[in-house]
């Protein structure tokens, strides 16, 4: 059966990085909460400037510098406004899928010396666990032909792809790499085969 999903409300969202409208969505497919941040009219149009960004709650809301998510939510967020024109969707999949409980534990076996796909997959996860049917499916309920998608995942790219989204180009969304996060993203690059620059302090 294919999953059902439904645009309960917009609003008004005036932010530090300017003014957009936040789109509620529920879904039959995992019952999750997600939503989207639109500005401008994006219905018909090509191209747009897309980000699909997953829910880091240490990162986006308490500024962890572990990763690189806060960062790289308030620079996708930036650059819509700027474009006047984007939607940056934000699916509930916290920790690469696996839920923040997890994560956290991930969290500890990295400062026991693992990295981030090591402790996913110690844990017994996969190293990334994360799924984009629903952002497939926002895309098409705010009628967006094409994008341009904010993102350093070639991954992310294909599953789109599969899923019947054009991807007509990619926009980088590389952040600065500190004492905290480099190692992070040293295993983004080399294992992951993320799209960064060599990462250095």
């Amino acid at each position: 059966m294919k999953a059902q999903l439904k645009d309960l409300v917009q609003t008004r969202l005036p932010t530090e990085y300017g003014e957009f409208v936040l789109h509620f969505y529920s879904n039959t497919l995992d019952d999750k909460e997600h939503m989207a941040l639109v500005k401008g009219d994006v219905a018909g149009q090509k191209n747009i400037p897309v980000r699909i960004h997953s829910e880091c709650f240490t990162g986006d809301v308490l500024g962890s510098r572990r990763c690189d998510c806060g960062e790289q939510l308030a620079m996708a967020m930036q650059l819509i406004n700027d474009l006047g024109c984007g939607v940056l969707i934000y699916l509930r999949q916290e920790g690469r899928g696996i839920g923040l409980l997890k994560k956290l534990q991930a969290y500890n076996l990295q400062d026991s010396g693992m990295d981030t796909v090591d402790a996913n997959l110690h844990l017994g996860h996969l190293a990334d666990e994360r799924e984009y049917n629903i952002a497939a499916l926002i895309l098409d309920s705010l009628q967006v032909e094409s994008i341009k998608l904010m993102t350093n995942n070639p991954e992310k790219i294909e599953a789109l792809n599969q899923l019947g989204v054009e991807v007509t180009g990619r926009i980088p969304v590389e952040s600065v790499a500190h004492d905290d996060n480099v190692g992070y993203l040293k295993t983004k690059a080399k294992k992951m085969s993320h799209m960064l620059f060599e990462p250095k302090k």
